[in-house]
């Protein structure tokens, strides 16, 4: 038996003793198996004890900050109709996890170590805006320094949500973010900083594929805290990526056959109003930009919200996943989704003109047509068009315009008096037989010669009214013929004032738009 003072002193080295070995079993065996490579023995002595499923601090107190940062290297993809935009990036990130360091002078000098990612604490940080699991090749090391500090690099093929606006098109810029966060830990526990510094972060161009259809115009970063319904906060950092569309391509294919067509619909009101061309011609071109639209349908983008100027929307239902609120947790959301087309507004006010121009054209046409029946022109129509109308076209006054009918109806008059004045003084065959005779005058002719001449004579009468009659007839489509042109012309001014002010707005917000 021990003494009791023995006893008392074992009791009190015990704790010491066995404290002391647990530290030992942590240590690194430096001095045995020497002859194992540096690299092995030093992976061997970080994962000889670690575990994976605990946050790698020694006061639970503390928080881990993860530092993160992001480099786009491409534009993959947007998708209008289904509101995604797929890139491709360099993600970093880097944490310190206190359970991996190690002093390099018992490992030959080696300060830096690359590890399975499996086998360490990772932590799990995603993008909130997710929609699908892009085709990411899998990095599977970290690198770990000897202080501990932890390096996850990868490359992402992220395919994400985003509200994508394309009223501007061909000039729209998107604006997408990408959020970065714990989905589980709070920032009590994982909290998230910026690897580098915003500037460099912003106009970060460096590997930046520069040749496809978007231009990358800055990386903007945001960090906040946010909680949903009283909860503890959560850490995240926002990544805006702005692009810009190049629209070389769309103004030479989609831009300029439309404003063609157009200028060939300005250059048809110089056919005559009066032929039947014009209307051939308006529908033609009518129809011939109808098939333009249908060939260029699948080039124009869709979207599900707003209605583009150009291009083509899809409103309704569709199958996607959405975020949540500003100041709120985001969350993937499913949204059902059934789509119809409306076509863009600048396709359809040219269309809308087009119309117009050939409902002009027809009421033209219309108004000039000659007819049998055709009445006068009103008084009120003439005064308006021919005086004060034409006046303010600087088209002179055409109602005092020379009239070549009394011109051909004093011919008349004049070959009537050469045949014997028998037009203007006999009014019927009775005429021959009250007429007085004189001394000297012929005896009067047989009677079948006086029914010849008054059959001659109820021809040229009837010759005469009809002459008349077509002399008015033609004065009255001369009449309408100059109201016709008159109003032609006053509105061939109004609708090329419209398209030279339509025209005018659209460039003034393009080049705000290209340039803003």
């Amino acid at each position: 038996m021990l003494p009791s003072f023995q006893r008392a002193l074992l009791a009190l080295l015990l704790p010491t003793l066995l404290a002391q070995g647990q530290a030992r079993k942590r240590e690194c065996p430096q001095a045995s198996n020497i002859t194992k490579p540096a690299l092995l023995r030093l992976s061997d002595c970080l994962l000889a004890n670690y575990s994976k499923g605990v946050r790698p601090v020694q006061d639970w107190r503390k928080p881990t900050t993860v530092f993160i940062d992001v480099i786009v290297y491409a534009i993959l993809s947007v998708d209008e109709k289904n509101q995604v935009l797929t890139t491709y990036i360099w993600y970093r990130q880097c944490w310190t996890d206190e359970f991996l360091h190690w002093n390099p002078e018992d490992f030959d000098n080696i300060t830096k170590l690359s590890i399975p990612t499996d086998s360490i604490w990772v932590p799990d940080i995603l993008i909130n805006e997710f929609v699908d699991v892009g085709k990411s090749p899998n990095i599977p090391y970290v690198y770990v320094q000897q202080d501990g500090n932890v390096q996850n690099y990868k490359p992402l093929q992220v395919v994400t949500s985003c509200s994508l606006d394309i009223y501007n098109f061909p000039f729209d810029v998107q604006n997408c973010s990408l959020t970065f966060t714990s989905w589980l830990h709070t920032i009590k526990d994982i909290n998230i900083s910026l690897w580098r510094k915003p500037e460099k972060v912003k106009y970060d161009r460096s590997v930046f594929m520069n040749q496809g259809e978007w231009e990358l115009l800055g990386v903007l970063t945001q960090f906040q805290e946010f909680s949903i319904e009283g909860s503890e906060c959560y850490a995240e950092m926002k990544f805006y990526v702005v692009i810009r569309r190049r629209p070389l391509f769309y103004a030479v294919s989609l831009l300029l056959p439309s404003i063609f067509l157009m200028v060939m619909d300005i250059v048809g009101f110089y056919l005559p109003p009066d032929s039947g061309e014009r209307v051939s011609f308006k529908i033609t071109l009518l129809l011939g930009y109808s098939v333009f639209l249908i060939i260029v349908s699948d080039t124009l983008p869709a979207t599900a919200i707003g209605t583009p100027l150009i291009g083509e929307t899809r409103s309704g239902v569709g199958v996607g996943r959405g975020g949540v609120e500003p100041g709120g947790r985001s969350r993937p959301s499913r949204l059902l989704h059934v789509s119809f087309l409306r076509t863009g507004v600048y396709f359809v006010v040219c269309m809308a003109l087009l119309v117009i121009s050939l409902a002009e054209t027809i009421f033209i046409v219309r108004l000039v047509h000659k007819q049998d029946l055709q009445q006068p022109v009103p008084a009120w129509l003439r005064r308006l068009v021919l005086e004060r109308v034409a006046v303010l076209l600087c088209l002179g006054d055409q109602a005092n315009s020379p009239r070549p009918s009394a011109t051909s109806q004093a011919t008349k008059m004049d070959d009537c008096a050469a045949m014997g004045n028998h037009c203007s003084h006999l009014e019927g065959p009775q005429d021959f037989e009250k007429t007085p005779r004189g001394r000297g005058s012929p005896p009067p002719p047989p009677r079948e010669a006086s029914l010849a001449i008054r059959g001659l004579l109820q021809e040229l009468s009837t010759i005469r009214h009809f002459l008349e009659k077509r002399d008015e007839s033609r004065e009255v489509a001369r009449d309408w013929l100059r109201v016709g042109s008159v109003l032609d012309r006053l509105l061939f001014r109004i609708y090329l004032l419209a398209v030279l002010a339509y025209s005018i707005t659209l460039v003034t917000l393009w080049s705000v738009w290209q340039y803003s």
